[in-house]
């Protein structure tokens, strides 16, 4: 007689054993019918799973995040039951899900064609129509094999061959198609009714060059149609606001073969550039941080030293000079604390907080390299705070609340914490790990914020607090973080008097705010589609006349705009005012200053923004407030 406990802590008592979706049904056939899977006693399992003992039972729906990655596992198969039936020669080899998605990779004579993918899709449309029952068996290692050798899939079959020959396997089966997954999937094909076939790639036969070139087709699936729908909008508007693109179209930078992963920023770019380091400049400044400068090129020894050579040795990209080696600088934190090093330091110089706008370069693969997203060369908003064991709480408060008045003054709100723990791979004792992590967990709940645990994902050196933001797309950006590495300073040296006269090691807490200044621009131009609010544009005003009787008012008007500090320019030409209006405007000029006949007569300017807003006939002094105003508080 199982007693099954619900989320809510509700319990329900059955005669026999029963499966998850048995469970569902007497609580109503609605969550039956929405029912996917289950949860049972914290281990995700099929809704046709039976419960013979007392147990803790959460059900599955398309509402839960789980719910979305079973339909996403489900689809994968489902692709590949449609590929064999359109294409009985194709074999099957990996079908995982990846993020808003997945994909399946298959060996085929012949490159699959879009048409292909269009039949495949159509396919895909009538077998969620057959509403196939999926079902689960488990057999053993061999029998696996032997039964994908038999339907002539090597490549499913060498897969199983990898396994321990002591191990059970699982298998689905829908209609005729049966395929190994540890599962679970949905209860059967007719859940399936949001997907899309995206694009075909190609994928080497376990990531190794020197195998087969499979052809890989991806696919994005979602719990109903209009979510499908929502996430095809955000592709195209993604695809609109492509920093790459816009950054053609608007003449801010480029990059090019001659040096991979390295930008070339033109002017109105750079401006971008600087006005984001002046921002970032002050901030610091007025929180107490002094700038420094360090090396681009140091010894290889100070990165074994450090431990960095261990970890990231194929990132760093070297150089040799009179029987030495040397790293280009990957990061800047070895380097603060030789500045550090630098003279006796007690208990009363602490907090020292350290910053600089590191240049860094990494050996980023090339097929990684993406715009100003993936760089090898970067700047970071990079800063250190050497402080005793008893003043990390407050320095992470106080960094934390920075944090957040940076990400709002340049428009993100709504920002998701993680907390990352101990790597398998780092430097230090657990006791000391130990001691790192929860000096963040109680910052973090001290400031009474949402967090997610996410173990694993720390730094060699110590545990971190990332902070990522999520765009007007929806999409998540991994920016800034917070580091507490008790490690490297010893490592390196580093020491204090303490009040007592003894002498210790500091804390050494890692932090960045925007993390590459490149990619944070690259994410501003895609969140602002190119039109920059006006504290950040590179062309804030033009001014436009109408009219050569106009030049001289029009001057008039740019001189003063030039002397309040706008980032102003004028266009005289003899052109129509409606074409220069359209010229300026597809160069995303937040203002447009035009002058005609009535504004010579009264004085006065008539103003467009770039939001499309006629602002009307106003004297040069209140639209001169409106921008100070509008810079003021950032918008």
């Amino acid at each position: 007689m199982p007693v099954i406990t619900l989320p809510d802590g509700s319990k329900r008592e059955f005669d026999n054993a029963v499966t998850v979706m048995d469970v569902a049904q007497s609580i109503g056939s609605g969550l039956a019918k929405a029912t996917l899977a289950g949860r049972v006693n914290g281990v995700l399992v099929d809704a046709s799973t039976v419960i013979d003992n007392d147990a803790g039972l959460q059900i599955i729906t398309a509402k839960d995040d789980e719910g979305v990655q079973v339909i996403r596992h489900s689809t994968a198969h489902l692709l590949a039951q449609a590929v064999k039936r359109i294409f009985p020669e194709a074999q099957v080899t990996i079908g995982p899900v990846i993020e808003n998605g997945f994909y399946y990779d298959f060996s085929y004579a012949r490159p699959f064609t879009p048409e292909d993918i269009k039949k495949i899709e159509k396919e895909m449309q009538r077998l969620v129509a057959s509403n196939l029952e999926i079902t689960r068996s488990v057999v053993s290692r061999d029998e696996a094999v032997k039964f994908f050798r038999d339907l002539g899939e090597n490549y499913k079959a060498e897969i199983i061959e990898s396994i321990p020959s002591n191990e059970d396997l699982s298998l689905y089966t829908q209609g005729d198609f049966t395929d190994l997954c540890r599962g679970p999937h949905v209860p059967n094909t007719s859940k399936l009714k949001a997907f899309k076939l995206m694009k075909i790639a190609g994928a080497y036969w376990r990531g190794n060059s020197d195998n087969e070139m499979l052809q890989r087709i991806y696919g994005t699936a979602w719990s109903d149609k209009k979510e499908l729908k929502d996430y095809l909008y955000r592709l195209e508007e993604a695809e609109k606001r492509d920093h790459r693109k816009l950054a053609k179209t608007l003449n801010l930078f480029h990059t090019q073969e001659e040096a991979p992963g390295m930008v070339f920023w033109h002017e109105k770019g750079w401006t971008i550039y600087q006005q984001v380091e002046h921002y970032i400049r002050e901030k610091l400044r007025t929180h107490g941080y002094g700038e420094v400068r360090t090396p681009q090129l140091v010894d290889r020894s100070l990165w074994e030293k450090s431990g960095h050579w261990d970890k990231f040795g194929d990132m760093i990209f070297t150089t040799h000079s009179e029987h030495r080696d040397y790293a280009i600088k990957p990061m800047n934190c070895p380097c603060h604390v030789q500045i550090y090093n630098q003279g006796l330091k007690s208990y009363k110089d602490l907090p020292l907080r350290m910053a600089e706008f590191g240049s860094c370069h990494r050996n980023e693969p090339s097929g990684t390299l993406h715009g100003l997203m993936r760089v090898r060369n970067f700047v970071q908003d990079d800063a250190h705070i050497f402080c005793a064991e008893n003043q990390i709480q407050e320095e992470v408060s106080t960094f934390i609340g920075l944090l957040f008045e940076v990400y709002k003054d340049f428009g993100f709100e709504d920002v998701l914490i993680k907390l990352s723990t101990r790597p398998d791979k780092r430097v230090g004792a657990d006791e000391v790990w130990d001691k790192a992590e929860n000096s963040l967990e109680l910052a973090l709940n001290n400031k009474g914020l949402d967090w997610e645990l996410q173990p694993g994902e720390g730094a060699f050196y110590g545990p971190k607090i990332e902070f990522s933001l999520k765009d007007c797309l929806e999409r998540v950006w991994q920016c800034g973080t917070i580091q507490v590495d008790f490690s490297m300073p010893g490592r390196l040296d580093a020491s204090f008097i303490a009040e007592d006269g003894s002498k210790q090691v500091p804390v050494m807490l890692h932090r960045a705010i925007l993390g590459s200044l490149e990619r944070f621009i690259g994410i501003l131009i895609e969140q602002h589609a190119g039109t920059m609010p006006l504290w950040l544009s590179p062309d804030q005003v033009v001014v436009l006349n109408i009219a050569s009787r106009h030049d001289k008012y029009a001057q008039k008007v740019y001189a003063e705009l030039e002397k309040q500090g706008f980032r102003a320019k004028i266009d005289l030409r003899n052109e129509k005012i409606g074409f220069k209006i359209r010229e300026h405007s597809m160069q995303r000029v937040t203002y447009l200053v035009i002058i005609g006949d009535k504004e010579l007569d009264e004085q006065t300017v008539t103003v467009r923004s770039q939001k499309g807003d006629d602002l009307g006939s106003v004297s040069v002094a209140d639209f001169i407030q409106r921008l100070q105003q509008e810079i003021e508080l950032k918008k």
